[in-house]
């Protein structure tokens, strides 16, 4: 019972944490599961795993009985002669044509997501966003060309509720209730583009624009970063993402216009890899 016991409490314990990850835009200590979704592509992604989980768990479930059943019926004191039996033409079918019928079932909702994934909707706005070693550089095309470089606040400089490797100085700000195009390239090495909340991981490479969507359901601060090794600093160049109404966007537009307008070349910031 003891055992029983420390398994309930640890049932419990994982319940908690999960419900306390379930309004997390960021990583959350023990945590389990994923990052609250804020776009329509992270809920699809979601449910989308969901199925999957449900079918292993079936399959394991189903797997495991048998392993009993072989384990108890054929053990060695209730069959002192063994079976010679080689082959079973049904049984050979079924486990052939089963796992293909289960493959097609995960097939058609999977080629749906990936299409929902690459659809290019009519978008309502277009941003562009540019890797480098090692920060990110953002542009608003719509908005007279609104650009700015969005460096990892340091450490040292950070204030009280800021995360640590994660916050920036300048965010990426967004509109909710807006169907956007994201244009991300890089100017140097491969990065990725990478938001866990948002559903979004699209690749920068030099020379090359990959083009993805987003659609923000709710405000609230989204935070991603780089997941692909680009150097030293890799583990530096974080992605926050401010989503707001579409009023406060556009008073946020009239003051980016002037914060950006004749800003020069922003400050090199080399954050110092771990030792």
């Amino acid at each position: 019972m003891k055992f029983w016991g420390k398994l309930a409490a640890l049932a419990a314990t994982f319940c908690m944490v999960g419900a306390g990850l379930a309004v997390a835009e960021q990583p959350t200590p023990w945590a389990l599961g994923f990052q609250s979704p804020a776009t329509p592509v992270k809920e699809a992604m979601a449910g989308f795993h969901d199925m999957l989980l449900v079918i292993i768990t079936l399959i394991t479930i189903f797997v495991l009985a048998l392993l009993a059943y072989v384990v108890l019926r054929f053990r060695a004191d209730r069959n002192p002669n063994p079976s010679k039996t080689t082959h079973n033409t049904l049984i050979e079918v079924v486990w052939t044509v089963v796992p293909v019928l289960i493959l097609v079932i995960v097939a058609i909702p999977s080629f749906r997501l990936l299409y929902f994934l690459d659809r290019n909707p009519d978008a309502e706005m277009t941003i562009k966003v540019v890797g480098h070693q090692w920060y990110w550089a953002y542009e608003y095309p719509d908005q007279d060309g609104i650009k700015f470089d969005s460096y990892m606040i340091q450490e040292a400089d950070l204030k009280e509720g800021q995360k640590r490797l994660l916050e920036v100085d300048n965010r990426l700000v967004l509109p909710v209730g807006t169907t956007i195009r994201v244009l991300v390239t890089g100017n140097d090495v491969m990065h990725s583009w990478f938001i866990p909340s948002l559903g979004v991981q699209n690749y920068a490479f030099p020379g090359r624009t990959n083009e993805t969507w987003i659609r923000l359901e709710r405000e609230g601060v989204f935070y991603g970063q780089c997941n692909q090794i680009c150097g030293v600093n890799h583990g530096f160049m974080p992605i926050a993402i401010e989503g707001v109404s579409k009023e406060a966007f556009q008073r946020w537009v009239g003051e980016a216009k002037k914060k950006f307008a004749h800003a020069g070349p922003a400050p090199v910031q080399i954050a110092r890899a771990a030792e």
